[in-house]
C-alpha cells in the first residue's frame, strides 16, 4: 500500500516542477447543486493535468542506466502530454504510444514537446505495444501501476487536504486508478472522516467492474473520454481503491459532457469531460448523503479543445 510518507517524500521530490494548484470555493458548482463546493483545480497544472505528478516523480527517480535507455508510455491523452513535457525538460528520449481515438490535440502537443508518437488501432493495441517496447529496452512510465506515479498523484490529495475548509464527500475521476488511490491515500490520512468517491463513464469501467470481480477483469472499451479508458485496472490500483474507497460511481458519457458544459457556466472553467463526470455524480451523491453535505472535486484536467467539446454537445443533443 501507498501511503502518507511516500506521497510526503514524492511532494518534496517534486517540489518546484510541478504547480500547487489552487483550491477554492465555487460559488458558481455552489448555486448550481445546492450545497458548498471546493475545487481543486489541477486543470491549472503544467501541462493542463495532474499527471504531470506522477510522471515528474518517476523520471526523477530513474538511474541513470534508465534516463540513457529512454522512457516509454502508453497514453490516452493526457499521461503522454505529461511524459513528453517533462521527459523534455530533463533531457530524457521519450516515446509516447496512443491509439488513435484519443484526442488530436494530444498527439500535436506530445510531437510539438520532442516526444516520438507510436499510435495503435485501440487502447488494447497501445497497451501491448507499450509492453514490447519495455521489453526491447525503454524504461517504462506507467499511467498508474507504479507506487511511485501514484505517490505522484497523490500529492493532489496532500495539498487538496491542507487547503481546502471543512468537507464531508470528495469525488475524483477514475481511469486506470492512480490518481484516486493516490489521493484516497493522502486525505485517509490527513482526513480520516472524509468519504471519498471514484468516478468513471460508461464504457470506460474498470474500476467498478474490478469492485464487482473481487480484482482487475479486463473490460470493453466504448467511453468518448480517452483519458478515463483502461483496458483494466492494475493490481495495485485496485487493492488500494477497495480499501480506501467505499463506492466508483459511474455516469453515462452525454451527461459527462454535459458537466463539462456546467462547469464552463458555472465554474467558469474550461475542463474535459474526464472532470465533467464529476458533476452527475455530484448529484448522485446528494441523493444519497442528503443534506449537510459540503463536496470537493479534483477537477483533473482541461486538455480538450472547443471543437472536441461542440461536436460531442451535437452527438448528444447539447447544444
Amino acid at each position: 500500500m501507498i501511503g502518507i510518507t511516500e506521497i510526503e517524500n514524492a511532494a518534496e521530490r517534486i517540489a518546484g516542477h510541478v504547480v500547487r494548484t489552487p483550491t477554492v470555493p465555487s460559488p458558481g458548482l455552489s448555486t448550481l447543486l445546492g450545497v458548498p463546493v471546493t475545487a481543486k483545480l489541477e486543470l491549472l497544472q503544467r501541462t493542463g493535468s495532474f499527471k504531470v505528478r506522477g510522471a515528474t516523480a518517476k523520471l526523477l527517480s530513474l538511474s541513470g542506466a534508465e534516463r540513457t535507455a529512454g522512457v516509454v508510455a502508453v497514453s490516452g491523452g493526457n499521461h503522454g502530454i505529461a511524459l513528453a513535457v517533462m521527459a523534455a525538460a530533463l533531457d530524457v528520449k521519450a516515446t509516447v504510444v496512443m491509439p488513435r481515438s484519443a484526442p488530436a490535440r494530444s498527439f500535436e502537443i506530445v510531437r510539438e514537446a520532442g516526444a516520438s508518437v507510436r499510435l495503435t488501432d485501440d487502447m488494447d493495441g497501445a497497451f501491448s505495444l507499450v509492453t514490447r517496447l519495455r521489453d526491447e529496452g525503454l524504461t517504462l512510465v506507467h499511467p498508474f501501476d507504479d507506487p511511485v506515479v501514484i505517490a505522484g498523484q497523490g500529492t493532489v490529495g496532500l495539498e487538496f487536504a491542507e487547503d481546502a475548509g471543512e468537507l464531508t464527500d470528495v469525488l475524483v475521476s477514475v481511469g486506470g486508478g492512480g490518481l484516486v488511490a493516490g489521493v484516497a491515500a493522502a486525505l485517509r490520512a490527513r482526513r480520516p472522516g472524509l468519504r471519498i468517491w471514484g468516478v468513471e463513464t460508461e464504457g470506460a469501467e474498470s474500476m467498478s467492474r474490478a469492485l464487482a470481480a473481487g480484482g482487475p477483469v479486463p473490460v470493453p472499451l466504448s467511453s468518448i473520454v480517452s483519458t478515463l479508458s483502461a483496458p483494466s485496472v492494475s493490481q495495485l490500483t485496485y487493492d488500494q481503491v477497495s480499501a480506501l474507497v467505499p463506492e466508483v460511481l459511474v455516469v453515462p458519457d452525454r451527461e459527462a459532457v454535459r458537466g463539462s458544459l456546467e462547469l464552463a457556466d458555472h465554474a467558469k472553467v474550461w475542463a474535459e469531460p474526464a472532470s465533467g463526470c464529476l458533476l452527475p455524480a455530484a448529484r448522485q451523491v446528494l441523493e444519497r448523503v442528503g443534506e449537510g453535505a459540503r463536496l470537493g472535486m479534483v477537477v483533473c484536467g482541461g486538455n480538450t479543445t472547443t471543437g472536441d467539446v461542440m461536436a460531442w454537445s451535437e452527438r448528444f443533443g447539447l447544444r
